[in-house]
C-alpha cells in the first residue's frame, strides 16, 4: 500500500469513527425593537424534532459573540455544554443562551425558535444554579413548551410541586451529590411528595470542587449515560 492510500485510508477511518459533527452557529432572537437575544445553535437536522434550551449553571454567562471569524463563549467546561456532542443528533438541537429569569427574554427566543422550527418540541434543562431559574419560570412556560428538566438541582426543589403545571417536568440527580446547595435529598423529596418523575444517577468520577462541573454534581464519567437517559424520557413524551 503506497503512503498516500495508507493517508486516505486513516482518515476515512477516522472520519467513520467521529460521530456526525454538528454544525455550530451564533443566532440572535429578537426582542423588542433595538435589543436581541444572542443564542448558540448546534444542530445536525434542518428539521429536529425536539429541540433543547440549555441554561448553565454557575453565573449563568454564555455571552456568545463573534471575535473575527470565530464564535466565542463562556461556560464550555458546564455539564450541559461540554456534552452536546451527545445531545444533538438527527433529532435533537440545542440552544444554549445566558439562564435567565427574565420572561421577555425567553419568549424572544421561543418566538425565534417557533420560526425556524416549527414543528419541534421545545424543552428547557437548566443545571445547578440554573435550575433556580427553570424553577421561577416553570409557571410561565406551563402552557408554552412541552417540559422542563432540572438537573443537580438547588435545595429549592425539594418543595416544587410539578403536577401544577400543564407540561412535563423532570428531575435528574447523582446520588452522591456532595454540594450542600444541591442534596439528592432534596430532588428525592419532590419526588417521594408530588410524584415529580426522578431519574437518579450513579457511577462516574468526582474531582475538585464539590459543586463543580467535574464533580459527580456534573456527572463527569457518565455524562453519556446522563444524556441518554434523559433523551429516552423526553421520547417517551411523544
Amino acid at each position: 500500500m503506497t503512503g498516500i492510500l495508507r493517508t486516505y485510508l486513516a482518515a476515512w477511518l477516522l472520519a467513520a469513527a467521529l460521530p456526525c459533527l454538528a454544525v455550530e452557529e451564533l443566532g440572535f432572537a429578537p426582542l423588542g425593537a433595538e435589543q436581541r437575544v444572542p443564542y448558540i445553535l448546534d444542530s445536525v437536522s434542518a428539521t429536529p424534532r425536539y429541540v433543547l434550551i440549555l441554561f448553565p449553571g454557575g453565573n449563568g454567562i454564555v455571552d456568545p459573540h463573534m471575535e473575527g471569524r470565530r464564535l466565542v463563549y463562556q461556560m464550555r467546561g458546564n455539564f450541559l455544554l461540554r456534552v452536546r456532542e451527545f445531545w444533538v443528533d438527527q433529532e435533537f438541537a440545542t440552544v444554549t443562551t445566558n439562564s435567565t429569569q427574565q420572561e421577555e427574554r425567553v419568549q424572544a427566543l421561543l418566538d425565534a425558535l417557533a420560526r425556524r422550527f416549527p414543528g419541534a418540541a421545545i424543552y428547557l434543562l437548566g443545571t445547578s444554579r440554573g435550575t433556580f431559574d427553570t424553577m421561577r419560570l416553570a409557571g410561565y412556560l406551563s402552557s408554552r413548551i412541552a417540559g422542563v428538566i432540572h438537573t443537580s438541582s438547588l435545595s429549592g426543589i425539594a418543595s416544587f410541586d410539578g403536577r401544577q403545571y400543564a407540561n412535563r417536568q423532570l428531575l435528574v440527580h447523582h446520588r452522591d451529590d456532595n454540594c450542600k446547595a444541591t442534596p439528592f435529598s432534596a430532588a428525592q423529596h419532590a419526588h417521594d411528595s408530588y410524584g415529580t418523575e426522578l431519574i437518579a444517577m450513579e457511577g462516574g468520577i468526582s474531582e475538585g470542587d464539590l459543586c463543580g462541573a467535574f464533580a459527580h454534581h456534573g456527572y463527569n464519567g457518565i455524562e453519556q449515560q446522563t444524556v441518554e437517559a434523559i433523551k429516552a424520557w423526553i421520547k417517551r413524551g411523544g
